[in-house]
């Protein structure tokens, strides 16, 4: 079984396209929005919360993981070894992006993601000088539901504004290609925005693991604002999620 963690539902556009490219494997999808958002715990509580998840959802049959979050995908160093294959999101992001060759290269993301300098890092030893633009509260308005207010557009002029004629922007938040449409209206002609979503699943079809039957979600959050959300930013019905206490 294929395990997937995001604080939220940015991690269901990894699983649409494990669907879609992967339709046999089995996927257990944990949403912990009841806990603290991912990006406001500090580093040791941020690692020990995975930490539970990951032991949690190998108790349900998983074999290996997607941490489909970047806040999350910052602590992978300091995970105990939990002896499954894990992909994060970051590494195949910048790879990605560095296949683009970018002229100007924007990254928006949540405040920890950001703040870690692990993309500024990892692009530097690339050569690639990026500019980088903290986007919160976007996760927040997307997982709410909220995809075109005049709230999320206001945001959105704002965060791109100091970005908006690079030629490529790594969208490194997974609940953000959710409004790609209302980005692109802040954006030059010539922007091209990254999701780096198909170079996850892509990095995740060369590691062997067992396909397991059937999906099951979980959520130490509200399981009917899971699944309504999931429909609305990604368009994916989610069978009935199970709420848990972690």
């Amino acid at each position: 079984m294929l395990g997937i963690i995001d604080w939220g539902i940015g991690g269901i556009g990894i699983y649409k396209l494990v669907k879609e490219q992967m339709p046999d494997t089995g996927v257990l999808y944990f949403s912990d929005t009841g806990a603290t958002p991912y990006g406001k715990m500090k580093r040791r509580e941020l690692a020990a919360r995975v930490d539970a998840v990951i032991e949690f959802l190998k108790e349900n049959g998983m074999t290996r993981l997607v941490i489909g979050c970047n806040a999350a995908s910052t602590s992978i160093p300091d995970l105990r070894n939990h002896g499954i294959p894990i992909v994060g999101v970051i590494e195949p992001a910048v790879e990605m992006a560095a296949r683009f060759q970018p002229e100007r290269l924007g990254v928006i993301g949540g405040r920890r993601t950001i703040l870690s300098g692990v993309y500024r890092s990892i692009f530097a030893e690339r050569g690639i000088v990026i500019e980088q633009r903290i986007a919160q509260p976007l996760s927040a308005l997307i997982e709410s539901g909220d995809l075109s207010s005049s709230k999320l557009q206001e945001e959105a002029r704002r965060i791109l504004k100091p970005i908006h004629n690079c030629s490529h922007i790594l969208l490194a938040c997974t609940h953000y290609p959710a409004i790609r449409p209302v980005l692109e209206n802040y954006v030059s002609d010539r922007t091209i925005f990254i999701n780096p979503a198909a170079a996850v699943v892509k990095k995740l079809r060369n590691i062997k693991g067992t396909t397991g039957v059937g999906d099951r979600f979980f959520t130490t959050g509200d399981p009917k604002k899971m699944k309504r959300s999931a429909n609305l930013a990604f368009e994916v019905d989610l069978v009935a999620a199970k709420k848990v206490s972690i």
